[in-house]
């Protein structure tokens, strides 16, 4: 199999850390622009997509700045696997952004980049920051 390549992305979004969190942490807020539908029961997350479900597991957040989901298999095991969003904020400006870190075959790197940045320009729409 394949080795999937580690990217990052960081989008510039005008929102306060603290709001934006709401939207990246809760299953609520997730499916309001990252998935058709997110259900939890504790660390454990289910993402929907059309007919497709996704499970992964919160492996660590830190309130008002990020949180990282690891992709788990069907035993519930971790996989090597993860995406992480950070909230960046500048200490002068105070520009808020967001920072994604993923991962992608390398046929599919450009597609999986175009993609986050659809759906953060879905959260932008969402929280009023277009």
């Amino acid at each position: 199999m394949q080795e999937k390549i580690r990217y990052e992305i960081e989008v510039p979004i005008n929102s306060s850390p603290q709001l934006l969190y709401q939207y990246i942490s809760t299953p609520s807020g997730l499916s309001e622009w990252f998935a058709d539908n997110v259900n939890s029961r504790g660390e454990f997350f289910t993402f929907i997509w059309d007919d497709s479900e996704e499970e992964a597991r919160l492996s660590s957040k830190r309130s008002g700045e990020r949180v990282k989901f690891r992709w788990i298999d069907e035993n519930r095991k971790d996989t090597d696997y993860y995406f992480e969003i950070r909230i960046l904020e500048d200490e002068l400006t105070k520009d808020v952004s967001i920072m994604v870190v993923d991962f992608a075959d390398e046929d599919e790197l450009q597609e999986s980049k175009q993609l986050w940045e659809n759906q953060i320009s879905d959260l932008k729409h969402v929280i009023g920051s277009v």
